[in-house]
C-alpha cells in the first residue's frame, strides 16, 4: 500500500531535483519552509514532529535540502514532509505539502467498525503502524 497524502501524492516520489525545484517556487512566493516527520501517517494526524525550526527567512534552497536530507538521514524509516506557508493573509496558511520520505514497508490502514446506539455503525481508521509501541513502528 503506498500513502496518498498531500500535493503530488499519486506520482512517483520526486527527486532530489524535483524537490529542490519545488522548494526554490515557495521561496520566490515569500513561503515559508518547514520539515516534519512521523510514524503515524492517519489523515487526521496534524501533528508530525517538527524538524529544527521553521526556516522563515531562508533564501536559498540549499540550505533546506541541506535540512532535508539531515532529517531523513536520522528518520530513514519515518515518513518526512516538506511544508510550505503562506502569511499573505496575517495567517500562517499551508499552501503546499508533500512526502519526501517514506518507510521502506508501508502497512497501510485498518477499517474499523463500531456499534452505537441503535445499532447504528460508526466507522474510522486505524493505522496498522500504531499496533506497535512508538520508535518499533516501522
Amino acid at each position: 500500500m503506498r500513502l496518498t497524502q498531500g500535493t503530488f501524492s499519486f506520482l512517483p516520489d520526486l527527486t532530489d531535483e524535483q524537490i529542490k525545484k519545488q522548494i526554490e517556487y515557495a521561496m520566490s512566493q515569500k513561503w515559508a519552509i518547514n520539515i516534519e516527520f512521523t510514524e503515524d501517517p492517519h489523515p487526521r494526524n496534524n501533528f508530525w514532529e517538527l524538524w529544527g525550526l521553521p526556516l522563515f527567512d531562508i533564501k536559498d534552497a540549499a540550505t533546506v535540502m541541506y535540512e532535508l536530507n539531515s532529517c531523513r538521514q536520522q528518520n530513514s524509516n519515518k515518513y518526512v514532509k516538506v511544508n510550505a506557508f503562506d502569511n499573505a493573509r496575517g495567517v500562517e496558511s499551508c499552501v503546499l505539502s508533500f512526502i519526501v520520505n517514506r518507510p521502506s514497508f508501508e502497512p497501510g490502514f485498518e477499517l474499523v467498525r463500531t456499534e452505537d446506539v441503535g445499532r447504528n455503525q460508526k466507522y474510522c481508521f486505524r493505522s496498522y503502524a500504531t499496533e506497535k509501541p512508538e520508535g518499533s513502528r516501522y
